[in-house]
């Protein structure tokens, strides 16, 4: 301690500390490094910064070593270049839109999309000057037919969140490629895992960090990844003048479960697996909506691109089951929870009428749909908990 130093009120002391650390601390757990008022090392540092630039530290809003560590290890999952955080899944895609679309545009967005994705286009297409036009999800190539002269932004669901479509992804990023339209894909479902656009030709993968990635239905977070560095920069200035920040200590969670989210992302696909196929077999029942069996729309595409499903699907019962008599089959349920979301522990369910969300593709089924998401409870409880529910409010 200096004399000047020693010197100081014991409250300038207090506020303004020496502290001697041996070297040589190492762990495996990425530091929690938080602060809003970042620290430069002189004034020609801050005259001579730039957000541009990801190697200076201007502002925690902007993000701390802690948030950097998380997108950088995102990007490297996806086989993207660059990772941006946002506060959730839907804040991600609020950051695709004001980061590559602007008044006059026109956006492309599939029938399967997750709802509020087509809310915030409708949002935009009554308030700023923007047209959203939907497209069946199914359609490949034939976007090409499509894409109009104003036309900046194609967005795609693999598969869709309710339905489990899987498009072809690989042609419809060619098709807005040679048109140089943007594309967006919402690639919750395999956490990056499983499926890899940006390696397809796709510009943006969207990830709700708050599924696999937390694990443990405790964490809302999302993130933008992409491979092309001018589109991570209009979408780093959007996110900056939309003020999307996260949180270290939700960085923090995440970054402990991303070690185990592949055994876990695999144990929930063998045993939704298994539910599905048992499903098949069930006489209420009159489709599985499962990519990885074959009479689910786009199977081929799944097979060719994906290496896993994860523990989300979904059940067509017959038309001769009333809404009501479905909604007891959910409140029946033990084991499945009734909740939005997914990708922790415990299985949930939920019921839609899909025939209702569907505006640009024909329905073809007239029962209603309830989507499951298995967790991690054994198979075989989860088996005898659907079966005695299907008995009781269905026998």
């Amino acid at each position: 301690m200096t004399d000047s130093t020693s010197d100081r009120a014991l409250q300038t002391r207090i506020v303004h500390p020496e502290v001697e650390l041996a070297p040589g601390f190492e762990s495996f757990v990425t530091p929690v490094m938080r602060g809003s008022t970042v620290i430069f090392p002189n004034t020609a540092a801050v005259r001579t910064g730039s957000w541009r630039d990801d190697t200076q530290w201007r502002y925690g809003l902007q993000g701390t070593p802690t948030s950097a560590a998380l997108a950088q290890r995102l990007a490297a999952i996806e086989g993207g270049k660059y990772a941006l955080l946002q506060p959730s899944g839907l804040s991600s895609i609020s950051n695709v839109y004001f980061g590559v679309v602007k008044s006059g545009d026109d956006v492309l967005i599939p029938d399967n999309v997750y709802s509020p994705n087509y809310d915030h286009g409708k949002w935009l297409a009554e308030d700023f000057g923007v047209s959203v036009r939907r497209y069946d999800p199914m359609i490949g190539g034939g976007i090409a037919d499509l894409i109009q002269p104003n036309t900046s932004l194609i967005w795609m669901e693999a598969p869709g969140s309710l339905t489990m479509e899987v498009p072809d992804v690989r042609a419809i990023a060619a098709a807005a490629r040679a048109r140089n339209v943007i594309t967006a894909i919402d690639n919750t479902y395999s956490a990056g895992l499983a499926f890899r656009p940006l390696e397809l030709g796709v510009d943006i993968s969207v990830q709700a960090l708050t599924k696999y990635q937390s694990g443990a239905s405790d964490v809302l977070m999302g993130a933008t990844i992409t491979a092309d560095e001018a589109i991570y920069l209009k979408l780093k200035r959007a996110r900056m003048h939309l003020g999307l920040g996260v949180s270290v200590d939700d960085c923090s969670l995440v970054l402990r479960s991303l070690p185990n989210m592949k055994v876990r992302f695999e144990a929930h696909d063998r045993s939704a697996l298994a539910l599905a196929r048992w499903l098949k077999t069930r006489p209420e029942v009159v489709s599985v909506l499962h990519p990885a069996l074959p009479d689910c729309p786009g199977h081929e595409t799944f097979m060719r691109e994906f290496t896993g499903a994860g523990g989300l699907f979904s059940v067509v019962f017959d038309a001769r089951y009333s809404i009501e008599q479905i909604d007891a089959f959910v409140d029946a349920l033990d084991l499945f929870a009734i909740g939005w979301s997914w990708g922790g522990a415990q299985s949930l369910a939920m019921p839609y009428d899909i025939a209702a969300l569907r505006t640009a593709s024909q329905w073809p089924y007239g029962g209603m749909l309830v989507r499951f998401y298995v967790g991690l409870e054994e198979e075989a409880d989860l088996r005898a908990d659907i079966e005695r529910a299907l008995t009781s409010a269905l026998g």
